[in-house]
């Protein structure tokens, strides 16, 4: 996984073709299917409390906490549900933000691929 403790000068990447590497996800996690986790860190500040990066999710139903994050969808469509929440419908260029400590559960229909920051 690529990280950077400082930004880099300035640098692009196109998400759709980026490398990205397995996330293995939390057994306990998943609700059903068989769904896979990728992605690549491209940045991260030098206390670990602010993430940046590329991840993507195939098909299949998984749970989460959330942590304070915006992301963009660049492919794919899922159904977001927050527990006592909104219900979010999901895909390509939407933006989304999910609140610190949110409890979801992801339907992915479509593998999903998303550029995030994340404040921890």
């Amino acid at each position: 996984m690529t990280t950077f403790d400082q930004a880099p000068a300035s640098f692009a990447v196109h998400i759709p073709d980026a490398e990205l590497e397995p996330e293995p996800l939390d057994p306990g996690q998943i609700v059903s299917g068989e769904p896979v986790v990728t992605g690549k860190v491209l940045w991260e500040s030098a206390d670990g409390k602010q993430v940046r990066g590329i991840w993507q999710i195939t098909p299949g139903v998984v749970t989460d906490t959330e942590a304070d994050e915006l992301f963009v969808v660049v492919s794919g469509r899922a159904t977001v549900a927050v527990e006592n929440g909104a219900t979010l419908q999901i895909g390509p260029g939407d933006a989304c933000v999910l609140r610190e400590g949110d409890r979801t559960t992801w339907t992915v229909h479509e593998t999903l691929r998303k550029a995030y920051h994340i404040s921890l």
